[in-house]
């Protein structure tokens, strides 16, 4: 059997399959939990203990593992690319001290994009880590912000996460397909797989 792809790129593949598989289920659960939010509320939350496909319990330990799983992704996301975010924060600084901007519109859009993903999804992993490792419930104490500052800082910075990354998505739709199509086609017999190779962004 031949792979079609090259090293590099089957390894960006996989990273980006698994941060998009975490992904996947960190903005489901938290969906739900926007949704059918907690407590009794006297009376009011009509949504109190509602269980939609898993108990509540269920849905809260999947959105807080499979934030630890997008965080441990985008670290080694961020590792694989470091030579290629110096690159874009280099041409970036040089088209704003000359006239004769080096990079093209859609490069810039591209990095802009990735600015707004990488610090919404700062804040929302800083905010996360707060619930996760500071103990008390509602009763949490402050650090920096109020337990309800945090939740509205991880709400936000979640919802313009998920924007951003959807746009990012369409930005690299055509690389995602095409190296989709190439990866799951290497691993059928060498007779039908094709012989040129894909390289990474």
């Amino acid at each position: 059997m031949q792979n079609a792809l090259s090293r590099k790129t089957i390894l960006n593949w996989l990273i980006d399959a698994g941060l998009f598989l975490s992904a996947l289920a960190a903005i489901i659960s938290s969906i739900y939990f926007l949704y059918f939010p907690n407590g009794y509320q006297g009376g009011r939350n009509l949504w109190y203990d509602v269980r939609i496909v898993f108990e509540r319990a269920a849905w809260s330990d999947i959105h807080t593992w499979s934030g630890v799983l997008m965080i441990v992704a985008v670290v080694v996301h961020l590792a694989i690319h470091t030579k290629w975010i110096e690159l874009m924060g280099k041409r970036l600084f040089t088209s704003h001290r000359h006239s004769a901007a080096p990079m093209s519109k859609g490069a810039k859009i591209n990095v802009g994009v990735n600015a707004v993903v990488a610090l919404s999804f700062l804040l929302t992993a800083i905010s996360g880590i707060y619930f996760l490792f500071v103990p008390g419930g509602s009763n949490r104490p402050t650090v920096l912000f109020t337990p309800t500052g945090w939740d509205m800082i991880h709400t936000w910075a979640g919802i313009i996460m998920t924007v951003a990354a959807l746009i990012h998505f369409a930005i690299h739709w055509r690389w995602v397909t095409k190296v989709t199509v190439r990866f799951f086609t290497g691993l059928l017999p060498q007779s039908k797989c094709s012989h040129s190779t894909i390289s990474a962004r």
